[in-house]
């Protein structure tokens, strides 16, 4: 759309479509990190310590009550940091430098590099907490020295706003009116501030690697589409597209379901919901039902486990939301960069592929049969009738031993598809549960052995890689040659170009946030399925996501 301008000075990976046009802003200052100050009297460093201890329960106080007012994934990466603010390795690493006579700030800033390197070291998602680390550090050292808590401009007219990365708790808190785009040097397709941003509706894009030429003040254009980052295009030419996109995104607006392709192939379109009020506000979109419903909300932050009461009566609001209609619940898919609390595990060296999932399960088998009794519960007294799935699930055996669980409470068991050795034996797997469902983000990265975090990689992340995609057409051709759905629940459902390409894989279901329904649905219902197989076609015959993107969208204009 934007290739009419001509003045790209900008490129990075596309994550959420649109167009904006507005001025550039950056985020505010953080607070200046000096690493020397006067060592503390000893008579001090008691009040020194509980100062700190008091200004980080501040900080995790005033996360938490954002994540009250917060759905969807807005509300889990708040919490998530919140979390953080309490970590007791964090905390106790800065109150011993405390007691041995140096200074809160200086001791918050020693304790987060220290950290910040063992994160490093670990790699995987455990790299991708630095951001949110080193942004509670900044929030803890204003908290303790007086100053604005740090973190995005509320602009005066709407603008695009433009950072090295952001931190959930900033990402969480976008109002849609005032940012309505969002450029970052850093972050991948699957970082927090992608999905807020599919959650919010509003163009992103990500790994714009060159984005600090763009000083603040500047108008710029953003396509959300082909990652392109505009300074100072021709107004009037920008103003058409912008209208053009809105034009657009009405047009969308007025889709009204069902799913199918304009020659009548169904394809179900779902949404992707974490707790009941995000699954209200999923209920007044033309989603058909939910393929998938996180249940971690419950769960992270919390000392102990939640009863199996507290969990069904959360698991209730979901299922009546959606009553009548298609529920895909996954278990609980904590561990890694969701630890709990109330579970003891050892420190691990690589989390990422550490215990996480359906693996606390096998280390505590306790904790998944409680969840299925409460999700049994839940459908007794909504007279539903759920659909079960577990994450990472890496062999038949697990996939059996998980459906076993869920058939003896009178539920339909399924797997997620996030680790390619499940996507390689899916015809095996499919021998013992009743429908599949790929997680796009998890399975790119296993696949590319890429952080799915790192701004270096993203090119490797993007769901629109080949072998991903490849991945995803053996995984679907299992299920048609065994009669059983397979659906994509990862962010690639959220792309309406993607979105078609995965239904001529021969996805049956895609399943994305709610503000992402409608241009899904309204994409895949103004093509054929011949469409859609030839763009299939097209993109599994590329090597990479540029020529992919280009494939497919030749394949279908």
């Amino acid at each position: 759309m934007t290739e009419q301008l001509n003045r790209i000075t900008v490129h990075g990976t596309p994550v959420v479509p649109g167009i904006a046009y507005g001025p550039a802003i950056w985020p505010s200052s953080r607070p200046e990190l000096v690493t020397e100050a006067p060592a503390l009297d000893e008579a001090d460093r008691e009040s020194a310590a509980d100062a700190f201890v008091a200004a980080a329960k501040a900080v995790e106080n005033r996360l938490l009550g954002r994540a009250a007012e917060a759905t969807g994934a807005a509300a889990e990466v708040l919490q998530a940091n919140a979390a953080m603010a309490a970590d007791r390795g964090w905390i106790g690493a800065a109150k011993k430098s405390i007691t041995g006579g140096v200074p809160p700030v200086q001791a918050a800033i020693a304790a987060t590099e220290q950290f910040v390197v063992l994160f490093t070291k670990v790699g995987g998602v455990m790299a991708e907490r630095v951001t949110d680390l080193e942004d509670i550090r900044d929030r803890v050292i204003a908290e303790l020295s007086g100053l604005p808590e740090p973190g995005v401009p509320m602009p005066e007219t709407p603008s695009v706003l433009c950072a090295d990365d952001l931190a959930p708790a900033d990402t969480a808190g976008l109002d849609a009116t005032k940012i309505i785009g969002l450029v970052t040097i850093f972050g991948g397709p699957t970082s927090h501030t992608a999905i807020i941003a599919r959650q919010l509706g509003i163009p992103c894009i990500v790994a714009a690697k060159e984005l600090e030429s763009i000083a603040a003040g500047t108008p710029i254009l953003i396509d959300g589409t082909t990652g392109d980052v505009i300074a100072e295009p021709d107004p009037e030419q920008a103003r058409e597209l912008v209208e053009q996109s809105r034009i657009d995104r009405e047009r969308v607006s007025t889709w009204t379901g069902p799913g199918r392709t304009s020659d009548g192939r169904p394809v179900d379109v779902l949404a992707n919901v974490q707790d009941g009020a995000g699954a209200r506000a999923a209920a007044l979109t033309a989603a058909g039902g939910i393929g998938l419903f996180r249940t971690e909300l419950c769960f992270l932050g919390r000392e102990t486990e939640p009863t199996v009461d507290e969990q069904a009566a959360i698991y209730a609001e979901v299922l009546e939301a959606f009553a009548g209609k298609k529920v895909i619940i996954r278990t609980l898919d904590a561990g890694s960069d969701k630890p709990l609390k109330f579970a003891n595990h050892q420190e691990e060296a690589n989390p990422a592929l550490g215990v996480r999932g359906v693996r606390i399960a096998w280390q505590d088998m306790g904790i998944l049969d409680r969840q299925l009794d409460a999700i049994a519960a839940a459908a007794a007294s909504t007279n539903s009738s759920p659909w079960v799935m577990a994450p990472m699930i890496a062999t038949p055996a697990e996939a059996k031993r998980f459906a076993d669980a869920v058939r003896a409470r009178d539920l339909v068991p399924g797997v997620m598809v996030e680790i390619p050795a499940a996507a390689l034996l899916a015809d095996q797997i499919l021998e013992h549960v009743e429908f599949l469902s790929i997680g796009t983000n998890d399975l790119a990265q296993y696949t590319m052995a890429a952080d799915r975090m790192s701004s270096e990689l993203a090119d490797l992340t993007d769901p629109w890689q080949p072998a991903v995609l490849a991945l995803v057409a053996r995984t679907a051709q299992a299920g048609q040659a065994a009669g059983k759905r397979v659906g994509v629940c990862g962010e690639a459902a959220a792309d309406p170009l993607l979105a078609c390409v995965l239904a001529g894989l021969g996805v049956s279901s895609l399943s994305c946030a709610a503000a992402s329904v409608a241009g899904v649905g309204a994409k895949v219902g103004s093509v054929t399925m011949a469409q859609c197989e030839a763009a299939a076609a097209a993109v599994l015959a590329t090597g990479d996501p540029v020529a992919a993107r280009k494939a497919a969208a030749d394949a279908i204009s």
